[in-house]
């Protein structure tokens, strides 16, 4: 009987693991710390869902409706526990276990064809027909080079829990994401001098339209992407104005919402028209305390706080194994298959834009239907990696248009179903 393992207990590989179990396959999961959920373990205290509750949950798993529309991380915390009690899923996870190495096991056929062999802390080694890696993007903290040292305190917002850990009254954020600006409005409510570097001009989307999450405009959904793209920066200019309405705000230099990074926080904009936040371009150079910027001007800070973002790491595979394109593994069906491994899956490694929660399950599936199709197979393995690897576009994006991931997984799909055809094997959709 095949064995398959789990590496992260998550969302993403809570719901991978559902989704196995539910199929009936043996599975081990694995934890490297005493808890599931992930990263909303650790968060900043101030962090809130962008998206509301009604979308955000997993399908056939909905939020207690007396939770407010946007809830905070510990809801969110709580919400993980509730479904991983409510399908049992902690029995089938050993925690306190990371995961040192998965390495192919040795074969005449392509990488992976064989299996792999997990490698835990623990020191024991297991080996499995295939490994789902759901270990996240957002745990190794990425910080551009910017020249010169600068000597004050320093936290990325992967570690900023609160205004407790800013030293001094004078903060500048790097990083002018939906994470830079949920802490420059947490330092600027916390009444420190607060200042943000934005390179690039946003559209500051904000939560709701008439008092309703974006997402729960029902009427918006008659009309085409392109349509409600320009509907919502009709509303958002109504709402919000223009970039030249706030301070130091540069002008985007994009119209499509579609062409930019999607950045949900009016917070910002009220405490920049307040005087309690100031925007400053580009960073220069450091020099002690000081930071000198891309316009001549400068100023001291005590705290700099690194919203800069997070590398996509996938520590316990060696990188000669994978092929990369702006630091981040290159895969193709759907953005779960590593180009040119098989019985390899990474799921959550694509953050397709909207709740995340709902897109894991269907990565968990796609890669059910490859394990399906390699079990039906003859000696348990049928090429699937290598000949998707051969016809698709090799994904290199975390941060996607969702209608763009979705039709990758629609090609995936159609492919499946060629390659179940093709071998004279079945695989439900």
């Amino acid at each position: 009987m095949t064995r398959y393992c789990i590496i992260g207990a998550g969302p993403a590989g809570l719901a991978t693991l559902k989704t196995m179990r539910d199929s009936g396959h043996d599975v081990d999961c694995f934890e490297m710390s005493d808890t599931i959920g992930g990263h909303w373990n650790h968060d900043y205290d101030a962090l809130h869902l962008i998206t509301s509750r009604q979308v955000t949950g997993f399908e056939g798993f909905p939020m207690p409706e007396d939770w407010p529309l946007f809830p905070h991380r510990n809801q969110m915390l709580e919400y993980f526990h509730l479904f991983a009690d409510a399908f049992d899923l902690k029995s089938y996870i050993t925690f306190n276990t990371g995961v040192t190495s998965v390495e192919p096991l040795a074969t005449d056929g392509p990488v992976g064809s064989a299996g792999w062999a997990v490698t835990t802390t623990d020191g024991l080694r297991r080996e499995y027909d295939g490994v789902l890696v759901a270990n996240g993007h957002l745990r190794d903290q990425k910080r551009p080079h910017i020249p010169g040292e600068f000597t004050g305190k320093q936290i990325h917002s992967g570690s900023y829990q609160n205004t407790a850990n800013i030293e001094g009254k004078r903060v500048l954020v790097i990083g002018s994401g939906n994470s830079g600006c949920d802490v420059a409005v947490d330092a600027a409510q916390g009444h420190f001098d607060t200042h943000i570097v934005i390179r690039r001009g946003h559209h500051f989307q904000p939560k709701t339209f008439f008092g309703k999450p974006r997402s729960e405009l029902g009427w918006m959904q008659e009309f085409s992407f392109e349509e409600q793209d320009l509907l919502s920066r009709l509303m958002m200019r109504v709402a919000i104005g223009e970039a030249s309405d706030y301070p130091g705000m540069p002008i985007p230099d994009h119209r499509a919402l579609a062409d930019g990074p999607p950045v949900v926080n009016d917070l910002l904009l009220y405490w920049v028209q307040h005087g309690r936040i100031t925007v400053r371009p580009g960073i220069e150079r450091f020099q002690g305390k000081t930071v000198y910027f891309e316009d001549g001007s400068s100023s001291e800070f005590d705290t700099i706080l690194w919203a800069t973002g997070f590398h996509a790491s996938l520590p316990f595979i060696d990188s000669d194994l994978l092929e990369f394109k702006d630091g981040v593994p290159l895969r193709v069906g759907g953005a779960v298959v590593p180009v040119g491994l098989e019985k390899l899956y990474l799921i959550g490694m694509i953050g397709a834009r909207g709740p995340q929660p709902p897109i894991y399950p269907l990565q968990a599936e796609l890669a059910l239907r490859m394990i399906a199709l390699h079990e039906a197979a003859d000696g348990g393995f049928m090429p699937i990696a290598g000949p998707l690897t051969q016809a698709q576009e090799h994904e290199w994006r975390i941060d996607i248009l969702r209608p763009l991931w979705l039709d990758q997984v629609q090609q995936t799909s159609v492919a499946l179903q060629v390659l179940s055809a093709s071998q004279d094997v079945s695989v439900s959709r």
